[in-house]
C-alpha cells in the first residue's frame, strides 16, 4: 500500500507500508511510469512507513528500475531506517549518475527539503 503526494509539478512522493511484494512494487512502478508520460524528468521521494516485509522480486525490481530509467530521474530521496535499503541506493548511485540520497526517518524533514529544492 502506498500513499502518493506531490511536492511540485515534477516531484512526487510515496509513503509505503504493508507488504512490498512483486505486485506492490509493480503497482508503484506503474504509477511512476505514468508520471513520465507528463514529465521528462521527475524527482522521487520514497518513505518506508512500516513495511512489514519485502519479497526478493520486489527488491530486485526496486534496484533495477532506477538503473533502467536513470535518465528520467533528477533526484531520489530514500527515507528509511533499514541500512540495506540505503546500501541498495548507494549501489544504484555507483551504477548510474542518479542523485540518490539516503535519510533516516528521523531526518525525513531534511529529505523533504532536499527533494523539493
Amino acid at each position: 500500500m502506498s500513499l502518493e503526494f506531490s511536492f511540485s509539478q515534477n516531484t512526487v512522493g510515496y509513503i509505503i507500508d504493508g507488504v512490498m511484494d512483486k505486485t506492490a512494487i509493480n503497482e508503484l512502478k506503474q504509477e511512476i511510469l505514468k508520471k513520465f508520460e507528463t514529465h521528462d524528468i521527475i524527482n522521487l521521494y520514497l518513505e518506508d512507513s512500516g513495511i512489514e516485509r519485502f519479497s526478493i522480486n520486489a527488491v530486485l525490481i526496486a534496484t533495477i528500475f532506477p538503473v533502467e530509467y536513470h535518465h528520467r530521474f533528477g533526484k531520489i530521496a530514500l527515507v528509511t531506517d533499514r541500512r540495506w535499503i540505503h546500501a541498495l541506493g548507494f549501489i544504484d548511485t555507483l551504477l548510474v549518475k542518479v542523485d540518490i540520497k539516503n535519510f533516516t526517518t528521523e531526518k525525513r524533514m531534511d529529505a523533504m527539503s532536499w527533494i523539493a529544492e
